[in-house]
């Protein structure tokens, strides 16, 4: 990276572009300077990409300060947009992949879950859940810009972590990759968009067998059935998306309309994510004793494999 900068920055003018002309930021420029601190972020001027890189300190999970942060991204690709001509937008596609080896995300984050819901926090646990269901939203959305946004799997997509990928216009995913709704394991059920988007592409059925059976289902799985649009040999993750970008470039428009389609067909709204999560916020502060300590040793397995 040559350099590290933020939208906001630029914007203020404290730091200058070597080409203030040029249609886009002249480098591969990292724009996480100011105030992100969960997630890099690259910019990529020769593909009109920016990868998004989360790297959670405290668990592989999406932490308020990694959804804080993902809310802060989708703030500065605006001012982006709000500053480019109409006919050049600044960027085609956003890339969305983890910075922990073998991990994309393990979903929700299981000591605030359990600690809100012992100290009886109802209006705590319902804002985080409210702020997962803006952030799927906003990513199933494309943040109402003309773009795309694709998910980069390569490693375990669990729980939130399923969910964010599935909000993904376009997913790629690595052979080892795995991914699953584990919450029934404590007597609980995904509520931050699993039903809503697997009923959307799956069908009811399916969708509630694999919320309800907590299977494990692999890469090739649920490639198989269409979840994931593109597969990828271990380790190759990065450059299959870069072949995706490469040899869809040039219709990103079409892709765009018919992503858009999908979505005024699908119906999804933020308002339905939000009355689900509302639901789920019941059933999770009425959870016993046993099922709080299932989640907590789920956490700790968490962090073992973290460490």
């Amino acid at each position: 990276m040559s350099a590290l900068l933020d939208v906001q920055t630029v914007q203020d003018s404290s730091v200058q572009l070597e080409d203030p002309k040029s249609d886009f930021l002249p480098h591969e420029l990292t724009f996480s300077a100011l105030g992100y601190s969960e997630m890099n972020v690259v910019l990529d001027p020769n593909e009109k990409a920016a990868w998004c890189q989360f790297n959670p300190q405290t668990a592989p999970s999406f932490t308020r300060p990694l959804l804080q942060d993902m809310l802060r991204f989708k703030r500065s690709v605006a001012i982006l947009f709000a500053r480019a001509p109409a006919d050049q937008p600044p960027l085609k596609f956003v890339v969305g992949c983890s910075g922990i080896p073998g991990i994309y995300n393990l979903g929700g984050d299981l000591t605030y879950f359990a600690n809100a819901i012992r100290a009886k926090d109802r209006s705590g646990l319902a804002a985080y859940a409210r702020e997962c269901c803006e952030m799927v939203y906003n990513v199933y959305s494309a943040f109402d810009l003309p773009i795309i946004i694709i998910g980069l799997i390569q490693g375990d997509a669990l729980g939130g972590g399923f969910e964010s990928a599935l909000s993904c216009n376009v997913l790629v995913a690595e052979r080892r990759s795995r991914f699953g709704l584990p919450e029934i394991l404590f007597n609980l059920f995904p509520g931050m968009g699993a039903y809503s988007l697997l009923s959307r592409r799956v069908g009811a059925i399916k969708a509630e067998e694999m919320i309800l059976s907590g299977k494990i289902y692999s890469a090739e799985e649920l490639h198989a059935i269409g979840l994931i649009d593109v597969l990828a040999e271990d380790g190759q993750g990065e450059q299959a998306v870069r072949d995706w970008i490469a040899q869809n470039r040039k219709r990103l428009s079409v892709l765009k309309a018919v992503h858009d389609v999908r979505r005024r067909v699908g119906g999804l709204t933020l308002q339905e994510l939000i009355d689900v999560t509302e639901r789920w916020v019941d059933e999770a502060m009425a959870l016993d004793d046993t099922s709080l300590r299932r989640m907590e040793r789920l956490r700790a397995a968490q962090a073992k494999r973290q460490a």
